[in-house]
């Protein structure tokens, strides 16, 4: 049976002098602004920014300058001096991260502990007990149980 067609949205066309924040292209927005991803790579988070200041227009966009940019590939770019540095987790949210991550790849079956998030739900244990054979050595983590040190008061 051949696929039907997906229904071509109607795509809004606004003046770009009529558009709400300033748009910019590729290689010309102003020292001072940037992407969340940009943000990130430099190790900030949004922090005070409270939205956008600014559209980074995409590509197909480019060619078009008197029409604003509504395609979702857009960016919306951030003041760099409202950001800040990002959080840093303290041992107790690792260790908890830790658990959380230990009991979603520890099969209950076997105990034994995978690189990657099991599928519990759906199966309920590893594949090697699912499907009744003897994993390889490569695929499961060789460790002992995590000691928990309590930390004195």
């Amino acid at each position: 049976m051949p696929r039907t067609r997906k229904q071509q949205r109607e795509a809004v066309r606004v003046p770009r002098s009529t558009a709400v924040l300033p748009e910019y292209d590729r290689g010309t927005v102003p020292e001072g602004l940037a992407t969340r991803r940009a943000l990130r790579e430099m190790g900030l988070s949004p922090g005070d920014n409270t939205g956008p200041v600014a559209i980074l227009r995409c590509r197909l966009c480019a060619t078009r300058p008197n029409w604003s940019c509504r395609h979702p590939t857009r960016g919306f770019l951030l003041r760099i001096d409202l950001a800040r540095p990002k959080r840093i987790p303290t041992l107790a949210q690792e260790l908890a991260l830790d658990r959380a991550l230990a009991v979603r790849s520890t099969c209950p079956k076997c105990g034994r502990r995978y690189d990657y998030c099991l599928p519990l739900r759906a199966v309920g244990s590893c594949d090697p007990c699912a499907q009744g054979y003897e994993p390889t050595p490569g695929t499961y983590v060789h460790t002992t149980p995590p000691v928990i040190h309590r930390l004195a008061a």
